[in-house]
């Protein structure tokens, strides 16, 4: 069956007539800003927020978020940007002000520098600082209070987000046992011996615990989180069933692998501003007669820049028939330069591209051409379509959502993804060329195969991830989700 936004609307209200959807996450899905006395939404360019948006567009109801601006916690009514001729709002935003410290100490502490490197295989360590729990807790009964002021007595659908809320499911459940609560978890699970070394391991698996259903993109993340609770919490733990019993309640853990609007993406790749804008790009970026590799993530330790650079360092060295002939965009925004593992890692790729491209480069071409700012979605879109080869290179991701992103906006069929085997997306898309992030060799040398194969071969590849994903996109996993409520 083909979903789109009338078909999870449909299944929605039947399975739950009058029940309103509440989304909960740490981010709204718009930033905005006053001007003139109106508010004007600006879309994210990519990723979770931009999923979930395309649900709550298809089904309605109250999107809960934080805000760090003492001025912003007015209610937002959304509406899908390409639809704005049509007046119509989809549904609202309801903000939840947080000051500095406790922005600090839950998001910047706790979250990301606790929570986030422990479910990461990664080389930095978790810290766990007893002020930084205190404003998580904090935090999280904060957002509690505003779903319990927002929900009726109608047992709503409260669909909280991600690893920053993981108390919020039981400080909810057990003020308001009626409502149904669940859960989607968007990064890994970690193995036992791993997340054991979380002092508030049991604060965390029981607040956890007062979901309905628990969501992971991953079988293995949800196995790993079983056993957690089994050896944690002593709870009453079905691997057959993927069920736990916990004083006298019942959760449901499954997988549910993330997924994108396909069709957005192929509308906005088809339309006449995005072929112009290509244009624009290759022209701007004197990009005429190069092949062109792409790279797109925010800076963080998890996502193997440094590796993909070195990579393209042994390229050159071993290819040198593509010098002037290839070129890498890398497009990298800077995240969380609070923290000082992601303060270092930003001046490491800095260093690294500035040796190759003095290394290699010429007076008319660079090897490497580095975007450290944001991009809206139709300019990402634009970069997708000029790109020959889309190289990731997570070291360890949940799903990665860019590069089931690049395959939609593939219209022409054309390009290779180069899939690091440690991206959750690559357990679906099998058909992608899969690299060893940990290998830049032979990444460097899947670069070359890539660029080089027979047209039909990439064709080939290309066509069954766009059928794949096309059948398997963000309205098939909110139909799933809500069908196992």
């Amino acid at each position: 069956m083909s979903w789109n936004k009338d078909e999870l609307k449909k299944i929605y209200q039947v399975k739950f007539p009058d029940r309103k959807l509440i989304m909960v996450s740490n981010r709204a899905p718009y930033a905005y800003s006053h001007q003139d006395g109106t508010v004007r939404l600006t879309m994210p360019a990519s990723g979770v927020a931009l999923s979930l948006n395309s649900v709550m567009q298809a089904i309605g109801g109250t999107w809960i978020a934080s805000s760090c601006d003492e001025s912003d916690q007015m209610d937002i009514f959304c509406h899908d940007a390409l639809e704005l001729q049509h007046k119509r709002y989809l549904y609202t935003i309801r903000r939840i002000y947080l000051n500095s410290d406790e922005e600090q100490g839950y998001y910047y502490g706790f979250a990301n520098q606790g929570l986030w490197p422990s479910c990461f295989a990664s080389s930095v360590s978790p810290q766990f600082i007893q002020s930084d729990w205190n404003y998580y807790l904090k935090v999280n009964r904060k957002f509690a209070s505003v779903i319990l002021d927002e929900a009726s007595d109608k047992g709503n659908i409260i669909f909280i987000q991600d690893y920053h809320l993981a108390l919020l499911p039981q400080l909810v459940k057990k003020a308001a046992p009626h409502l149904t609560v669940c859960q989607f978890w968007h990064i890994p699970w970690p193995s036992y011996e791993v997340f054991r070394t979380c002092p508030w391991r049991r604060e965390i698996l029981a607040g956890l615990l007062g979901n309905d259903l628990l969501g992971f993109h991953l079988h293995g993340y949800c196995q790993n989180f079983l056993h957690a609770v089994e050896k944690t919490l002593g709870a009453r733990v079905d691997h057959e069933k993927l069920t736990i019993t916990y004083l006298g309640k019942v959760t449901r853990v499954a997988a549910f692998p993330l997924s994108i609007d396909f069709q957005r993406f192929a509308s906005l790749a088809n339309s006449y501003h995005i072929k112009n804008r290509v244009t624009e790009l290759r022209d701007n970026l004197s990009l005429q007669g190069i092949r062109v590799g792409l790279g797109v993530d925010r800076i963080d330790y998890t996502k193997g820049i440094p590796e993909r650079l070195e990579a393209l360092n042994i390229f050159f060295q071993k290819y040198p028939q593509y010098l002037e002939r290839f070129s890498l965009l890398q497009l990298g925004p800077s995240s969380r330069i609070h923290i000082p593992e992601y303060k270092n890692l930003s001046n490491v790729i800095d260093s690294l591209v500035e040796t190759i491209n003095q290394k290699y480069g010429t007076e008319r071409w660079k090897p490497i051409i580095f975007f450290k700012s944001c991009f809206f979605q139709d300019e990402l879109v634009a970069f997708y379509q000029l790109a020959d080869v889309m190289v990731i290179s997570s070291l360890h991701d949940g799903m990665n959502l860019v590069a089931k992103e690049y395959i939609a906006s593939r219209n022409e069929e054309a390009g290779a993804l180069l899939l690091s085997t440690f991206a959750g997306a690559a357990h679906e898309l099998t058909w992608a060329y899969k690299i060893n992030p940990y290998n830049p060799e032979e990444i460097a040398d899947i670069i070359h195969i890539a660029l080089n194969d027979p047209p039909a071969e990439k064709l080939s590849r290309m066509l069954a991830m766009r059928s794949w994903i096309k059948e398997h996109d963000i309205y098939y996993w909110a139909a799933k989700f809500f069908d196992s409520l």
